[in-house]
Protein backbone atom coordinates (compact mmCIF):
# COMPACT_ATOMS: atom_id res chain seq x y z
CA UNK A 1 0.00 0.00 0.00
CA UNK A 2 1.34 3.44 -0.79
CA UNK A 3 2.09 5.72 1.77
CA UNK A 4 0.31 8.81 -0.26
CA UNK A 5 -2.38 8.56 -2.38
CA UNK A 6 -1.32 11.10 -5.36
CA UNK A 7 -4.55 10.79 -7.11
CA UNK A 8 -6.40 10.99 -4.39
CA UNK A 9 -4.40 14.34 -2.71
CA UNK A 10 -5.07 15.74 -6.79
CA UNK A 11 -8.54 15.56 -6.54
CA UNK A 12 -8.05 16.98 -2.16
CA UNK A 13 -6.53 20.09 -4.84
CA UNK A 14 -9.34 20.26 -6.93
CA UNK A 15 -11.99 20.22 -3.87
CA UNK A 16 -9.60 22.86 -2.24
CA UNK A 17 -9.52 24.80 -5.39
CA UNK A 18 -12.63 25.17 -5.32
CA UNK A 19 -13.39 25.90 -1.71
CA UNK A 20 -11.14 29.10 -2.67
CA UNK A 21 -13.38 30.79 -5.30
CA UNK A 22 -11.87 28.71 -8.25
CA UNK A 23 -13.33 27.18 -11.13
CA UNK A 24 -11.70 23.77 -12.44
CA UNK A 25 -11.70 23.50 -16.06
CA UNK A 26 -9.26 20.71 -16.86
CA UNK A 27 -7.32 17.98 -15.60
CA UNK A 28 -4.68 15.62 -17.31
CA UNK A 29 -2.18 13.08 -16.13
CA UNK A 30 0.48 12.09 -17.68
CA UNK A 31 2.79 8.92 -16.84
CA UNK A 32 6.35 8.47 -18.39
CA UNK A 33 6.44 4.96 -18.81
CA UNK A 34 10.65 4.54 -18.84
CA UNK A 35 10.81 6.49 -15.05
CA UNK A 36 7.04 5.98 -14.35
CA UNK A 37 7.40 10.13 -13.14
CA UNK A 38 3.70 11.90 -13.12
CA UNK A 39 2.75 14.92 -13.84
CA UNK A 40 -0.74 16.10 -13.01
CA UNK A 41 -1.94 19.28 -14.54
CA UNK A 42 -5.07 21.12 -13.58
CA UNK A 43 -6.51 24.10 -15.75
CA UNK A 44 -8.48 26.83 -13.27
CA UNK A 45 -9.36 30.35 -13.25
CA UNK A 46 -11.09 32.81 -10.22
CA UNK A 47 -14.62 32.30 -10.07
CA UNK A 48 -15.42 36.36 -10.68
CA UNK A 49 -12.91 35.98 -13.51
CA UNK A 50 -14.68 33.64 -15.72
CA UNK A 51 -14.50 34.41 -19.29
CA UNK A 52 -12.39 36.63 -18.17
CA UNK A 53 -8.30 37.10 -19.17
CA UNK A 54 -7.08 35.15 -16.20
CA UNK A 55 -6.23 31.41 -15.99
CA UNK A 56 -4.61 29.25 -13.60
CA UNK A 57 -2.39 26.16 -14.39
CA UNK A 58 -1.69 23.86 -11.43
CA UNK A 59 1.30 21.34 -11.93
CA UNK A 60 2.53 18.98 -9.44
CA UNK A 61 5.58 17.14 -10.77
CA UNK A 62 5.74 13.03 -8.83
CA UNK A 63 9.08 12.03 -8.65
CA UNK A 64 8.92 8.17 -7.91
CA UNK A 65 12.18 8.03 -6.29
CA UNK A 66 10.58 10.51 -3.80
CA UNK A 67 7.82 8.57 -3.20
CA UNK A 68 9.65 5.35 -2.65
CA UNK A 69 12.68 6.96 -0.37
CA UNK A 70 9.41 8.49 1.64
CA UNK A 71 7.93 5.10 1.88
CA UNK A 72 11.16 3.95 2.89
CA UNK A 73 12.14 6.20 5.51
CA UNK A 74 8.28 5.46 7.07
CA UNK A 75 9.18 2.06 7.32
CA UNK A 76 11.78 2.63 10.25
CA UNK A 77 9.13 4.77 11.82
CA UNK A 78 7.24 4.02 15.39
CA UNK A 79 3.62 4.59 14.99
CA UNK A 80 3.81 7.35 17.04
CA UNK A 81 6.61 9.01 15.38
CA UNK A 82 6.30 12.01 12.68
CA UNK A 83 7.70 11.16 9.12
CA UNK A 84 10.87 13.30 8.34
CA UNK A 85 10.00 16.21 6.57
CA UNK A 86 12.69 16.11 3.77
CA UNK A 87 10.49 14.86 0.70
CA UNK A 88 8.78 16.90 -1.59
CA UNK A 89 7.08 17.20 -5.13
CA UNK A 90 7.10 20.54 -6.22
CA UNK A 91 3.48 21.97 -7.03
CA UNK A 92 3.90 25.01 -9.91
CA UNK A 93 1.49 27.67 -10.27
CA UNK A 94 1.16 29.35 -13.45
CA UNK A 95 -1.31 32.58 -13.89
CA UNK A 96 -1.14 33.51 -17.95
CA UNK A 97 -3.04 36.52 -19.39
CA UNK A 98 -3.84 36.90 -22.93
CA UNK A 99 -2.06 39.29 -25.05
CA UNK A 100 -2.58 42.75 -24.19
CA UNK A 101 -2.92 46.33 -26.22
CA UNK A 102 -0.77 48.21 -23.05
CA UNK A 103 1.48 45.93 -21.77
CA UNK A 104 2.24 46.60 -18.17
CA UNK A 105 5.88 47.54 -16.90
CA UNK A 106 7.27 44.28 -16.14
CA UNK A 107 9.41 45.45 -12.46
CA UNK A 108 6.26 47.53 -11.42
CA UNK A 109 4.08 44.05 -11.79
CA UNK A 110 6.74 42.15 -9.81
CA UNK A 111 7.14 44.69 -7.61
CA UNK A 112 3.12 45.55 -7.09
CA UNK A 113 2.82 41.75 -6.41
CA UNK A 114 5.50 41.04 -4.23
CA UNK A 115 3.42 41.64 -1.27
CA UNK A 116 0.31 39.22 -2.56
CA UNK A 117 2.35 36.46 -3.02
CA UNK A 118 4.47 37.29 0.38
CA UNK A 119 7.88 35.76 1.53
CA UNK A 120 5.84 32.31 1.54
CA UNK A 121 4.82 32.35 -2.22
CA UNK A 122 7.47 33.96 -4.37
CA UNK A 123 6.45 35.41 -7.79
CA UNK A 124 8.26 35.23 -10.99
CA UNK A 125 7.29 37.72 -13.63
CA UNK A 126 7.80 36.92 -17.30
CA UNK A 127 6.99 38.25 -20.60
CA UNK A 128 7.11 36.87 -24.36
CA UNK A 129 7.14 39.15 -27.76
CA UNK A 130 5.79 36.53 -29.77
CA UNK A 131 6.13 38.15 -33.72
CA UNK A 132 3.63 36.16 -35.90
CA UNK A 133 5.04 37.90 -39.18
CA UNK A 134 8.90 39.84 -39.45
CA UNK A 135 6.64 43.21 -40.18
CA UNK A 136 4.22 42.67 -37.51
CA UNK A 137 4.28 44.10 -33.99
CA UNK A 138 5.32 42.15 -31.25
CA UNK A 139 2.54 40.64 -29.21
CA UNK A 140 3.06 40.53 -25.49
CA UNK A 141 2.50 37.70 -23.26
CA UNK A 142 2.64 38.17 -19.26
CA UNK A 143 3.17 35.30 -16.93
CA UNK A 144 3.61 34.92 -13.44
CA UNK A 145 5.12 31.68 -12.17
CA UNK A 146 5.44 30.51 -8.07
CA UNK A 147 6.85 27.05 -7.29
CA UNK A 148 6.02 25.52 -3.79
CA UNK A 149 7.00 22.52 -2.21
CA UNK A 150 4.30 19.95 -1.36
CA UNK A 151 5.82 18.31 2.07
CA UNK A 152 4.99 14.37 1.48
CA UNK A 153 5.50 13.96 5.96
CA UNK A 154 2.00 17.34 5.96
CA UNK A 155 0.17 15.33 3.66
CA UNK A 156 0.61 11.74 5.14
CA UNK A 157 -0.14 12.91 8.74
CA UNK A 158 -3.54 14.38 7.20
CA UNK A 159 -2.34 18.06 7.35
CA UNK A 160 -3.40 20.63 5.05
CA UNK A 161 -0.33 22.58 2.88
CA UNK A 162 -2.93 23.98 0.48
CA UNK A 163 -5.47 26.54 2.65
CA UNK A 164 -3.11 29.27 2.39
CA UNK A 165 -1.67 28.21 -0.82
CA UNK A 166 -5.35 28.84 -2.52
CA UNK A 167 -6.09 32.07 -0.57
CA UNK A 168 -2.76 33.49 -2.04
CA UNK A 169 -3.57 32.00 -4.96
CA UNK A 170 -6.39 33.36 -4.96
CA UNK A 171 -5.27 36.94 -3.97
CA UNK A 172 -3.16 37.18 -6.91
CA UNK A 173 -5.86 36.11 -9.02
CA UNK A 174 -7.80 39.19 -7.88
CA UNK A 175 -5.35 41.93 -8.24
CA UNK A 176 -4.57 40.65 -11.93
CA UNK A 177 -7.78 40.77 -12.85
CA UNK A 178 -8.32 44.11 -12.01
CA UNK A 179 -4.89 45.02 -14.12
CA UNK A 180 -5.61 43.42 -16.75
CA UNK A 181 -8.88 46.23 -17.45
CA UNK A 182 -6.59 48.84 -17.33
CA UNK A 183 -3.63 46.74 -19.57
CA UNK A 184 -6.90 45.69 -22.34
CA UNK A 185 -7.73 49.23 -22.37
Amino acid sequence: MAAIDVAGFVADLKDHAVDHGFHVHDERHFVETYSLRQAWEVDLHPEEGCGGPVDLHLTLDVDPRALLAFEDALIGLDDDQDPPDEFHFPLVLTWTLPPMSKSPDLLNLAIDLAPVGGLELPLEVTATDTFANATDGAERRIAIVARHPISLARVAKGDDPLCDLFERGRHISEFLLQAADSWQR
